[in-house]
Parts: C-alpha cells; structure tokens; sequence
C-alpha cells in the first residue's frame, strides 16, 4: 500500500483546506463515495450528515484553544488568523532542505547534519540544582525536625549534630535520584538515534506547525513552561522532547515515576532531563509522612523554575490501561501553583498536550484488565521491547499542542468570580437513587463549608482551584487527541457491525464517521482514500480481526474476534473516539431511561410518545455524575445542565429528536414523576444557573418544551449505536451492583476488587455478559470508587490497605435493589 495514501506524504505538505489539492481530494471523496452510498445510506450520512452535506468541504478544525471564560487574555495571546493554515507536519522525515548543506554528501549524512545544527547547549539547563536545594530554608528546617525527632515516646526532642550530618546524608542521596544533570552532547545522540528508530516503526510522526509557532512564542517570554501531555506508552517520555528538539526548542525536565529508576537506563534518562520522583510520597518504611522528601521535591520545582526551566509533568500518573484519559493526580501541579503563590516565578504558561497513536508500542494492556498485577520494569524487559519494537510497524503518530495559557490569569480569574460549591456524587446522585430518603441540609452543609473569600491563602480554596486546574488541562489535552484510524475501526467493529460486515460497507460507514469528527470539532491523525486507509488499521488491529472471503461479489467479510483479549484491545483502541460521541451517547441512554419509565407508569394525556426536554436533560447529568469517573464531560467552569442541555439541541438539530408541535404541547399534562423530579434533586443542580452570561437563554425563563424521538430507520440506528457505547460500562457497573447484593463485610478493598473483577471474568466466559469488554478491570475499580463516593460504603484505614463495609444506608436490600434499577434503567438489554 503506497505511503503517501496514509500520510500527509513523504516531504513536509500543509494541510491547507483552501488549496487546488485538497479539494479535488474531497471532491472525490465526496463523488465516489457518497455516490456508492446513495444505494444503500450508511448509518452517519443517514442520521446526522443530511442537515450538513456542505461541511464535507469544510476546512479541518484547529483544536486546543484555551478556556474563553477562565483564560480570556491567553486565549488571544500567541494565536492569530493565520495559524489554523500552517498545516501539519512529519516531524521525522529529515533531508539535506533541512540543513544549511547540498549536494549527495549531505542527503547521505542529513540526520548526522540537522541534529548537529539544532540549538543545544548546557547554559539552557539548571545550574547548581542539588546545592541550591540543600542550601533553602524550607530544606534546612526539615533537615532539622527530622534529626530532632524523639527516638523514644515521652522523650525530649534534642538536635544532635551527627544526626544532622546524617539527615544531610539522606537528603543529598535523595537528590542524587532526583536531580536531572542535562548532558547536550546525549541529547543530540539520543536525537540521530531516535530519527532512525522512529523511522523504523512509525509511517510517521505529525505535528501542527501553527502549534509549534505558538509554543515558540511561549518561550520568547522568558518564563517557565509545563508541558502536561495525556499518558498512553512510555515513549511518551522521548516523543516529547525529540519534537521540541528537532525545532530548536528547549528540552523539558521529565518527571518519572521511581518505577523507571533502573540501571543503566536511569542514567540515560537523567542525562536527557528526567527525574525521578516516587509513585506515592509518603511511602516511608514507618507510612508516616515524608516530610523531608516532600520539602525536597517542593524546592526542587520551585528551583527549576526560578530558573525559567520547563517541565513535562504526567497528570494522570500512569498510562492509560483503558484509552481513555485517566483520572488526574495534581500532586507535583500543586507544587508548582504553590510556586507562583510563593512568587517563586511571576508567572508559568500551562500547555496541554495530546497525543494519539495508531497502534501503541506495547500493543495491549491485556493482561493487567485481566487482573494479573504489573510487572515491574527492568533493563531486559526495555531491550526486549525495543528489539520487538524493530520487527514491527505501528503506523502514525499525532501529538497536538494546545495553546499556551497564564496559570496567574487563571488563579485570578477562579478568585474573582464567585463558583459554586462542588457538589460530592453523594449529594448529586442520592436523591435521584433515593428520592424517598429523608432530605438532608446539603445546602447549608455545602455552603459552610466554603470560605467567605476566594482568597488563595485558604486551603479549602486552594485545594478547588488545584482540583479544576487539573480537570481544564485534562479536558483540554483529551480534546487535543486526534482520532486516529484504528480507533474508527475499531469502534464501527465493536458497536455497529459486531456480527461482521463487508468490506466496501465497512469502508462507507468509516468515511461517513471520519466526517462526523470532524463536523464535531475534533481532528482526524490520518488522510487519503478510505479504502486504504481502513486496510491499514485491520492490518494494524491483526489479530483482533478475521477476515474472510465470502463468494458473494467475491469480497472480504470483516468480523471482529471474539476472544477476551482480543475484544479487550478492540476495546482500548475503540475508547480513543469515545470522547467525540459522548455527549450524544448519554443523551441516547437517557432517552431510554425517560421512555422505559414511562411505559412502566404509565402517561397521561392523549400523547405518551412526548418527553418532556427538562427531564431528559435531568435524567442525562445523573447519567453523567455516575459516570464522572470514566470521562469528563464538561469543563469545571461549565455547568453539567447547560452541557446536557446543548447536546439535546444538537439532536434536535440534527433531526433525531423533533420538538412536538403547538397543539401536541398544550395537550401534554406532566405527569407525576415529572412533576415530583425537581425534588429528585438539590436545587443548586438546576441548569438555569447564574454563572450563566447575561445574553444566554439560560438566564431567561422559560417554558419546558416536550420533545418525539424521530422513527426513521437511520435515526433509530443511530440512536442504538450511541446506546452501544456506553453498554460496556453500564453492565460492568450493574454487574457490580447485583454482587454487592451477596456482601459479605467487612473486607479489604483490594480483595473486594478482585472477587468483582473474577464475578465479571466469569460473566464474560460463560457467555452471559452482552458485552465482554465490560469486565476490564478498570471498569470494575472506577465502579467501586463511585460507589464509595455514593456512600454505599464506608471505608476505614488500616495501615496500607483501605477496609470496605455496607453504610447504614444500603444495608437495607431494597435500596440496592433501587440503586441496580437506577443503572439498569439506562441500558439497552
């Protein structure tokens, strides 16, 4: 298959929408393929694209813009008109036009060359990291609370010089471990080393240009940058750095988890900026805290950016076992929002980054969904996996910077305007579980226990805005990634044509949803024919994938493989374009919910069919609250109301939901479940919400209006296959439910997951699971953590493990019976 039908091609092309080039492309995309489906309407075009056929030429959207309202200055700071035109780039495609030399010499020698020519030098890096941290006050102080500690209960606490020598001691080891010493000369090593590598096993690596420029003009402002990308492998660690690299960027300081500290291999990350940190703080021998290592770490990052170094910082703290954003760990984002408090710098840029991979090095997560535990890295498993990594191909590579933004303009902004109280899961989903519970005073409660200011000395403020900072970036780094082709694939496979398809069907459906993303804001990692482009990710998925040649028209029947491990990797890639669908997918869920309530109790008036828009939007921020540990909906500054209520605007938009006419209105007569569903929930959960802007219909009263689900053939279909999506995590969490019916407490927490995950595992190979995907373990871990959050346990400490029994509230059997029909009712069986 040619090359140049996957990729922006083999030489440095601009994706210019506008261009001669670019829209014959379209217009054959357009011709071809729209014109075999005129027979036989695909599900995307049929539902969705009918009110928007003009957008097939649209141009292709420029994503990661900062917050409008939370960043207003950034967001009209390093970016103008003509960046979105700049187009994309291969980062690793290298000839002699990138260097200063011509000629055969230079085309034989131009890694050698560009990689010489890149600006590197050590007076970029931090100087005297390790003596300036030793020397800081904050350092000296919990040298000194460390050695004055009394060996002996009831003893006196006296400050003994050789037990500060010896504090020093393990201070300065500490920061042996921890310090980065930055060697220029690996650098540019590591940078020939890994065009040759990348080159190998990657079609290609492509970047935004008009990003680049605007991280370029972030560093002309003399102040520290974080780079804080999504974590999906570990060559996260190296892509980063090698792309700033390669435009004359400065190199990061890489924060790695203690996991990574290896020999020989730790030396190498060192020396090319990275860090080593622990997985978790307080992991002293004793499970106090650390205090010393704590102190250390806090000067260690205030130092560096004193110093107007830049930082790459994982948030979620791990990889992604899922492919879905993790949840975030502002750990080492606290300490650096602490920096700026302490005016350790006057400022820092936050730049999220995303980062999507047609196929990731490791291939799978497989066996750690299937419960086994991680098996820790080691110097023979890392050169295994290079030398696996040379026999094979993983296809392209997209990383998307979003645009910089003022951390000081965002701690100012969250202090001048006044924000809600974070509602917990508990307070915004038990009355919705539990509507007949007695109420309790979560306003007051919630209100106390908010400062009066919003003044950053104030720990519980501190904390929220820590909180929501982490949620914008992971937000905005999740919305970056570009859909790549094996996750169309592997979505379509999965959720709308799980019995098998034909290949020419498969190919228009996959067309028909790569327009759907991109009519969705969302950027696509790919280009050329369909075709070839979905051969491609088949022969990328491998294994996952049968195909078979069936006689009819002698073509090429493409069934997903039904194995465990195989659907659980068809599963990881599928989750890379969950985010684009999701608003929609709830509303679907929803609208079952709504319908299936209604044909239990029965309707009133001459119009069952109707439904009421309120309660919809009602229905779909519970749905999301329960799921708020798999995906982030909306942004913290926005209401899950107004998110939910615009997703319904947008089906009614696009012709599956109708609003029911004026006569049909004037006829309906809410029931008494409608009418009895504003006490379901607290009043500060209203979408009519007074952070709202003053010309938004939200701030204005209005009238619910009732709403019919289209009947058309494609618009049902549609409405199935967003319902699809999420039916790996409504059965994994209602499975979870009916095992908690059998608790037997109390127990650890760890063992209380294994027995879920093993129940789930089981399901699944005994066939009774509709969907096997549901027994990944990171389903089951988020589901025990909702329902901790719920309240339906409660949790006590015993040294390092976390001890789960039944809360008084759902000892009684019918309020789990209550909480199972709560998540049931949004499945499709």
């Amino acid at each position: 298959m040619d090359e140049t039908a996957l990729s922006l091609g083999t030489i440095d092309v601009s994706y210019l929408s506008t261009s001669a080039e670019c829209s014959i492309s379209r217009c054959k995309h357009s011709s071809e393929e729209w014109g075999e489906c005129n027979s036989r309407p695909t599900l995307f075009r049929s539902a969705t694209l009918k009110w928007k056929e003009a957008l097939l030429s649209r141009k292709r959207p420029f994503v990661g813009r900062c917050c409008y309202v939370c960043t207003p200055q950034s967001r009209d700071n390093f970016f103008n008109a003509s960046i979105p035109s700049l187009g994309l780039r291969n980062v690793i495609y290298i000839n002699e036009t990138h260097t200063r030399y011509r000629g055969w010499l230079a085309r034989r020698f131009c890694y050698v060359l560009f990689v010489q020519e890149r600006d590197v030098h050590k007076g970029m890096f931090a100087k005297n990291l390790t003596e300036n941290v030793l020397n800081n006050s904050r350092v000296q102080k919990a040298i000194v609370d460390e050695a004055s500690e009394p060996s002996a209960p009831g003893s006196f606490a006296q400050t003994d010089p050789k037990a500060i020598n010896k504090v020093k001691k393990k201070a300065r080891k500490i920061l042996q471990e921890m310090v980065a010493n930055v060697s220029p000369a690996l650098i540019r090593l590591t940078g020939w080393v890994l065009l040759k590598l990348f080159n190998s096993f990657f079609w290609n690596i492509q970047i935004h240009r008009g990003q680049i420029e605007m991280v370029k003009a972030a560093t002309e402002m003399n102040l520290p940058l974080i780079f804080l990308p999504v974590h999906k492998s570990h060559i996260d660690y190296l892509l980063l750095t090698f792309i700033l690299f390669c435009h004359n960027i400065k190199a990061p300081y890489i924060a790695a988890g203690n996991n990574l500290n290896i020999p020989i291999f730790s030396t190498l990350i060192r020396k090319l900026g990275g860090f080593f940190i622990r997985r978790k703080l307080d992991q002293s021998p004793d499970g106090r805290k650390d205090f010393l290592y704590r102190a250390l770490l806090y000067v260690h990052i205030e130092e560096l950016l004193r110093q107007q170094q830049f930082l790459e910082i994982f948030l979620e703290g791990t990889r992604s076992r899922s492919g879905k954003t993790s949840g975030a760990r502002a750990g080492l984002l606290s300490v650096v929002v602490d920096a700026l408090f302490s005016n350790a710098t006057p400022d820092v840029l936050i730049i999220p980054v995303g980062i999507s991979y047609d196929r990731i090095i490791e291939g799978h997560y497989n066996s750690e969904q299937l419960g086994k535990p991680k098996k820790n890295e080691s110097l023979w498993s890392i050169a295994r996996g290079v030398f696996r990594m040379l026999r094979k191909n993983y296809g392209c590579v997209r990383v998307d910077f979003a645009q910089p933004f003022s951390l000081k303009e965002y701690v100012n902004s969250q202090s001048q305007k006044p924000v809600p109280a974070p509602l917990s899961l508990e307070q915004a989903l038990l009355p919705a579980i539990l509507p007949s519970r007695p109420n309790d005073t979560v306003d007051e409660d919630t209100e106390a226990s908010l400062p009066n200011s919003r003044d950053i000395t104030s720990e519980p403020f501190r904390r929220e805005l820590i909180s929501n900072l982490a949620e914008h970036i992971l937000f905005t780094a999740n919305k970056s990634c570009a859909v790549m082709s094996t996750h169309i694939v592997a979505c379509l496979l999965l959720y709308r044509h799980r019995q098998g398809t034909d290949l020419s069907r498969l190919v228009e459906d996959f067309f028909s949803m790569k327009e759907e993303v991109l009519a969705r804001d969302f950027d696509l990692g790919f280009s050329g024919n369909s075709d070839d482009v979905v051969m491609h990710a088949i022969h990328l998925l491998g294994n996952c994938v049968n195909i078979t040649n069936t006689s009819r028209n002698n073509e090429f029947f493409i069934t997903p493989s039904t194995t465990i491990p195989a659907v659980f990797e068809l599963n990881f890639y599928s989750n890379g374009v969950l985010h684009v669908f999701i608003k929609e997918a709830i509303i679907a869920c929803s609208l079952h919910a709504v319908q299936s309530r209604r044909c239990r109790n029965g309707t009133n008036g001459p119009s069952p069919g109707l439904i009421s828009q309120e309660h919809l939007v009602r229905k779909a921020a519970s749905l999301c609250y329960l799921l708020s540990n798999e995906f982030t909906v909306s942004l913290p500054c926005q209401v899950v109301y107004q998110v939910c209520h615009e997703s319904v605007e947008r089906l009614i938009q696009y012709g599956i939901l109708l609003v029911a006419e004026q006569d049909d209105q004037e006829d309906v007569s809410p029931s008494l479940t409608e009418q009895q569903w504003d006490k379901k929930l607290p009043e500060p959960l209203s979408w009519r919400s007074d952070e709202e802007d003053e010309d938004s219909d939200f701030g204005e009263e209005q009238r619910d209006c009732y709403l019919k689900v289209s009947q058309s053939q494609e618009h049902q279909q549609y409405i199935t296959f967003l319902q699809r999506l999420l039916g790996p995590l409504l059965e994994a969490y209602s499975s979870a439910v009916i095992f908690v019916h059998n608790f037997s407490g109390p127990i650890s927490e760890s063992e209380y997951l294994q027995k879920v995950h093993r129940h789930l595992i089981s399901r699944t190979e005994k066939n009774v699971a509709v969907y096997a995907e549901s027994a990944t373990y990171s389903h089951v871990k988020n589901a025990v953590k909702v329902f901790k959050e719920i309240g339906v346990f409660n949790q006590t400490k015993q040294r390092r493990d976390t001890i789960l029994e039944l809360s008084t509230m759902f000892l009684p059997q019918r309020n789990r019976q209550k909480l199972l029909e709560f998540i049931m009712s949004f499945m499709v069986l």
